[in-house]
């Protein structure tokens, strides 16, 4: 028998290649010593000493401890990917937020950064309500929150001020609900968020500012990026 693949095992080889390439499934850790700092992609083992930018703080790969210099394109680039990566878009998804936060009034690059952190995947693992954004975005795939008491199960939802975030009540026996509920007590949480563990629910209190996004990001670069 031949082992050559048939046009429909061919069709669906390919299709599965452009399933993974769509999608990161590698190991988040590279991610981190690729962009030179911590992603928080791995929840709590990122403030540990187990994190791998601790172990190993250079870029992975063969080359990866020798020193390279970036043109100011490759700056604007990493930084670019720095944002996708913390944030776990894809590149449509990433330039139709730059698109739409081009065309809004104010600053383009603090429009970007306002978008992004209120996503709904952001803005549960915001609260404390899961350990990553990751870890969010499935939680919000699976139904585990309501949106002003509907079902959203969408991770890129959009919130806006005044809107009630609260865990499904047929999901908070879950662990993972649960466990994050019990342990909010103590937490900090960004300004522009509340969460009231008695009632079990959280608020957008308000639209969040620049000085709201803690990460090290210079959005000004990926302004100047697409700008070319």
């Amino acid at each position: 028998m031949s082992s050559q693949k048939t046009p429909q095992s061919l069709i669906a080889h390919n299709r599965k290649e452009k399933l993974n390439l769509a999608r990161y499934t590698g190991s988040v850790c590279r991610l981190c010593r690729r962009e030179g700092i911590k992603l928080f992609l791995k929840g709590s083992r990122c403030e540990t000493t187990k994190c791998a930018i601790e172990k190993r703080p250079y870029p992975p790969g063969q080359h990866g401890q020798g020193r390279k210099k970036f043109s100011e394109y490759g700056v604007q680039l990493r930084e670019k990917q720095k944002v996708k990566r913390i944030y776990g878009l894809l590149e449509k998804q990433f330039r139709n937020y730059f698109y739409a936060a081009d065309k809004k009034k104010g600053v383009t690059g603090e429009n970007l950064l306002q978008k992004l952190e209120l996503r709904m995947d952001n803005v549960i693992f915001r609260m404390g309500l899961a350990s990553s954004r990751n870890a969010a975005r499935q939680l919000v795939t699976h139904n585990h929150f309501t949106v002003n008491g509907k079902k959203v199960n969408i991770p890129s939802y959009i919130l806006e001020q005044g809107d009630t975030i609260a865990p499904n009540p047929n999901k908070l026996k879950k662990a993972p609900v649960k466990n994050a509920i019990e342990s909010m007590e103590g937490k900090t949480l960004p300004d522009w968020l509340a969460f009231d563990v008695d009632s079990k629910q959280g608020v957008v209190r308000a639209l969040p500012a620049r000085e709201h996004v803690t990460m090290p990001i210079e959005e000004q670069l990926i302004v100047e990026l697409y700008s070319r």
